[in-house]
Parts: C-alpha cells; structure tokens; sequence
C-alpha cells in the first residue's frame, strides 16, 4: 500500500509540472455571422478565442482551403520554395494587416482554372484573361524559348478578413505572391534534351513588376475586389535542387479602390547554406563560427559525421539559424550525453539575438532530440525524444 502511494503521488507531481509548462488555451470559440463573396449568401463561421502566439493569425472555422490548392505542387519543383512562398507572404502580409486584427483565410478568389489560365503562354479559355507569360507555340525552338522564357510559375493569393461591429465578417484584404524563375527549364520536343536559361534578377523585377500590374486589373474587376487593399509581393525561386529555398525579393500595397501599383518596396532577404561558397565569402563570422562548433562535435564523438546549417538572414542580419547534425547512436545513454555536450556549446559558443533550432538525428533520419531557443533568451530548450 505504501508503494502505491507514493507512486500516486509521483504521477500526482508529474502531471502538475506538466499542467503547468503546458501552454493555457482558452477553448471557448464565437459564432459570428461570415459574408460570403455573394452579397445576399451568408454563413455561420467560428472564431476561435486564442492562436499559437500573438504573432500568428487566428483562422476562420470550419477551415476553408484555397481555390487553387493543388496548382502549387504543380508549378514549383523545390518543395522548399513551396513552403517559404506560403509561410513568407504571410510573414510579410502582417505590415498591411495586423494580426491583431486580422483573420487569415486561405485565397477564395483566384480559381484553379484563372491560375492556370494566367499561367499560360497561350490563348485563354476565357476572353480577356491571356496568358501572363510571353506566349509560345508548341513548337517553339530554343532560340525562341531564350527570347521569352516562363518568367512566372505561380500565383499565390491569400485573404485577410476583418469582424465588424455588426459581428459579421468582411474581407479586409487580399495578399497575392507572384513566385518568379531565376532558373528557366525547357524542352523543344518531348523526350529531348532539356535546356537552362538564367534569368537575372534585374529582368526578373522588371517582368514582374509588369505582370503585377495587370494582375490587380484583373482582380479589381473580380466580385468582392473592387475596392480591397491588395498586398503584391515578387519572390525569385531557387534552382529545383537547391538545399535553401528562395527569397522575397520586393512588395508593394494598393490602395483601396486604387489599380495603380506605385513604388515598390526592396526586400533584403535571403536563406544562405552552411557550408557554401556564399557562406564563406558573404557571411563570414556566422560561418567561422559553425566550423568552430563542427570541430569541437568532432572531437569528442568519433561517430559524428557533418553540421548542415540553414541561416536566414534580413538585411544581412541573422534572424533564424537551423542545424541538423546526424550521428549514429549505440544507445540512448550516448544521446543524452551529445545533447548535454551540445547544448554546453550552444550556451558558450552562439549569441542569443536570433532564433535558434538544432535538431540532432540518427542515421536512419530519426528525430533523436531538439534544442531551440528564441531570440533574447539566454537558456536553451532540451527535448529528448522517446
């Protein structure tokens, strides 16, 4: 009986230090009343009371998915541009609509077909909607592939919605990413060789600049579009085998009503891999840096094999750096003391004003443990998995 007791009362104390490091969500969710794109359709949608963090956009229940969902896997081959085309217009949709504010909604507006229609280097299923890159017969040579490549491969359109006073919903506005090459991949006939031609980034500014505009044209004319302000955002890809994704590259607000893109504004990002040529040469400190704790790994575990690190940086500054490191393991004893040893590093050896993810694994990919720490914090975040 005594026993027993006293592993009550261990599971007693276990579950209260787990109730209290456990984030408190307040489930308690509104119905409100949401407007649909037609003006005499309305539905019933929630609106959950709490998000991840205050930098994070509550989302409309029952969870809505874009229009044109599947055209994205379809049109970028790096599944790392697919994700950071998602994430990053999101990221830079909160300086146009505050999430405090905001709802978040996948794009309504923008079809599979208009997509794949604005895509296109032909003639449109519908009158008025040509094709927004330079058009091509099926035949084209490579000659006249080189003189007009598919500059844009996708159209990514995201909503933000706004509560009244009335406690309905209304779009408040619309962000739209327009995912450009750097890289143009073509055949001239099926089965036959494939060529590359590089697209610089002034050229690449310059067209989709110009497709810009006639996009919010086109939008303005859209049901529900005539008068939202609309977010226009330009990413540059990265090549289909590229380690690091692409990046961000300029944006620009039109104004309610208006359908005339005005200045844009620069956007100095970019995701660098560690080690790289680029790494060495543009990010030096932050790369000495990484060689230091490669060797002090290897020195003390001979199964070690490589750091790979993945920085992203924001107007040269680091803002997020991720490491994976593979080692193979003989037991869990051996992954508890790497993780101890590593993380006396991180404390000792990576200045705390950036995001911080290491994520260390054994060599058939498994997730053996994880060490983050937010930017300002001075202690790191331990978890070994089971």
């Amino acid at each position: 009986m005594e026993r027993l007791r006293k592993k009550l009362i261990l599971m007693l104390i276990g579950l209260l230090l787990l109730t209290s490091c456990a984030p408190s969500f307040d489930n308690s969710e509104e119905d409100v009343v949401k407007k649909n794109q037609g003006e005499t359709n309305q539905e019933t949608a929630i609106i959950p009371s709490y998000s991840l963090s205050d930098e994070n956009y509550r989302v409309l229940l029952p969870y809505k998915l874009g229009k044109a969902r599947g055209v994205i896997v379809n049109q970028l081959f790096n599944r790392l541009d697919i994700d950071e085309l998602e994430e990053g217009l999101k990221r830079h949709s909160k300086d146009a609509f505050d999430p405090d504010k905001y709802y978040f909604q996948e794009g309504q507006y923008l079809t599979e077909d208009i997509v794949y229609d604005w895509l296109s280097s032909s003639n449109p299923k519908e009158e008025g909607n040509q094709g927004l890159n330079p058009p091509l017969s099926e035949n084209a040579t490579k000659e006249e592939h080189q003189e007009n490549p598919r500059y844009l491969s996708h159209i990514l359109e995201q909503n933000y919605l706004l509560k009244t006073s009335e406690d309905r919903i209304v779009l408040g506005g619309v962000s739209v990413a327009l995912a450009m090459k750097s890289v143009y991949q073509f055949q001239t006939e099926i089965g036959g060789p494939y060529y590359y031609e590089k697209i610089s980034k002034k050229e690449m500014l310059s067209k989709g600049q110009e497709i810009a505009q006639k996009i919010v044209e086109r939008m303005r004319q859209m049901d529900g579009l005539s008068k939202v302000p609309i977010m226009v955002s330009l990413y540059r890809e990265e090549a289909a085998d590229s380690l690091v994704p692409g990046n961000f590259v300029a944006k620009t607000v039109v104004s309610e009503g208006s359908s005339s893109i005005g200045d844009w504004e620069e956007i100095n990002e970019k995701h660098v891999l560690f080690p790289s040529d680029e790494a060495s040469e543009n990010y030096k400190e932050d790369a000495n840096n990484l060689t230091i704790f490669e060797e002090d790994v290897a020195k003390y575990f001979p199964n070690y094999t490589s750091v790979i690190g993945k920085g992203f940086y924001v107007n040269d500054e680091l803002q997020r750096l991720t490491i994976e490191i593979p080692i193979q393991f003989n037991g869990k004893a051996e992954v508890i003391g790497f993780t101890q040893y590593v993380y006396g590093l991180v404390v000792e050896g990576f200045q705390p004003h950036y995001d911080l993810e290491i994520n260390i694994t054994s060599g058939d990919n498994r997730q053996e443990s994880l060490i983050t720490r937010e930017a300002g914090e001075e202690e790191p975040q331990v978890h070994i998995y089971h």
